[in-house]
């Protein structure tokens, strides 16, 4: 009993040590290089924390979260994902990303390219690991604000791309790209995941996904329902960012876990190993690592093009969330891209990455 109170009289006064340094952080007044020394410092306590004590320990856990994953919805709180992310303008959106409007990891072959040139880079590596040929029937789940689907119908013409996203305003951005480029084959839908049936299921030669596995849970249910959307021998790819071990759930479960609470409710945080315990249907083919510092060059991007276009910005922060919450969105979203720079720059881009899976459906 004693042992518990202190536990709780030592998390409280934690929590309100907390508020009160981000209070501070949200008046825009602590500069970047404390807000980054205390976001390693949470990192360091996310890996103390996901140790377990020890690997005996950490195993029974990971296989209760592998069982657990299972008796969930395919994903949880997706309207928190649009109102944290996905229905934000998409001026917003002009300032921050290339002219692609890639909002997932790019490809730097120098840490001086230019973000447009990054965006490229990965897009054209996913059309080469996917084994994309002109003519395929392509179903992209995820599609954001169709940079691939975008990307993959003007390279391919003679393919038919279908892309699914949560967002109204996703999809009329990416029609409206449609209209600009005069492309004609790409279909979008806007739809929840957990209901989503595509237009025609059982003809897809691949299934794209890019980052949107992060914010599902059942992959079992979600595996089972890509390999009915799949033809015989058609492939599943997967870009999600992971842990080199680790897997967990994004909760808020003290004031500390800021970014479950503002950016990511209803994540997981996917181990690397995650997705090769649901192989059911779809069998992994190939799967490979992609370097975290390209994602922290990424973020870093994002972050040197919002402060360069501050004064827009702050006019969005305060046409969205109003005047007197302008200068602590502004601060969040700063916050934000410095985590996710900090986070898969850890121990030279070792500890968070990202992963490339390709799952086949087998042939009848």
């Amino acid at each position: 009993m004693l042992i518990s109170t202190i536990k709780f009289v030592l998390g409280f006064l934690y929590d309100v040590a907390f508020n009160g340094i981000l209070s501070l952080v949200e008046m825009n007044i602590v500069p970047d290089f404390l807000i980054r020394h205390g976001v390693r410092l949470l990192q360091q306590t996310r890996i103390d924390l996901e140790e377990k004590g020890g690997v005996e320990e950490r195993q029974r856990w990971y296989m209760e979260l592998v069982e657990g994953l299972k008796k969930r919805n395919i994903a949880e709180q997706t309207g928190a994902a649009n109102e944290q992310h996905y229905e934000v303008p998409t001026e917003f959106y002009d300032m921050v990303l290339g002219k692609n409007y890639k909002y997932s990891c790019c490809l730097f072959s120098s840490p001086t390219d230019d973000l447009d040139v990054a965006e490229l880079a990965m897009l054209e590596l996913y059309t080469e690991r996917a084994q994309l040929k002109d003519g395929q029937n392509i179903l992209e789940l995820g599609c954001g604000w169709g940079s691939l689907c975008l990307y993959v119908a003007n390279k391919y013409p003679k393919s038919k791309v279908t892309a699914v996203s949560n967002s109204k305003t996703q999809k009329d951005h990416i029609m409206g790209e449609c209209v600009k480029r005069g492309i004609n084959n790409l279909q979008i839908v806007t739809a929840d995941i957990n209901s989503f049936t595509p237009p025609q299921p059982g003809t897809y030669d691949r299934c794209l996904s890019i980052e949107m596995f992060e914010h599902m849970k059942n992959y079992k249910e979600l595996m089972l329902r890509i390999s009915g959307w799949l033809k015989p021998g058609g492939l599943l790819f997967v870009h999600i960012f992971v842990h080199k071990v680790f897997a967990y759930h994004f909760e808020v479960q003290s004031e500390d876990d800021w970014m479950a609470r503002y950016f990511f409710t209803g994540g997981t945080m996917p181990s690397d190993h995650l997705l090769l315990y649901f192989q059911e249907q779809l069998k992994i083919v190939n799967h490979w690592s992609v370097n975290g510092n390209h994602y922290a060059l990424t973020s870093e991007a994002w972050l040197k093009k919002m402060d360069a276009n501050k004064k827009k910005v702050m006019s969005i922060m305060r046409d969205t969330y109003g005047a007197h919450q302008q200068t602590k969105w502004f601060v969040y979203w700063r916050l934000f891209f410095i985590a996710v720079a900090e986070m898969f720059a850890w121990d030279k881009g070792n500890e968070w990455y990202v992963s490339h899976y390709l799952f086949e459906k087998p042939e009848a």
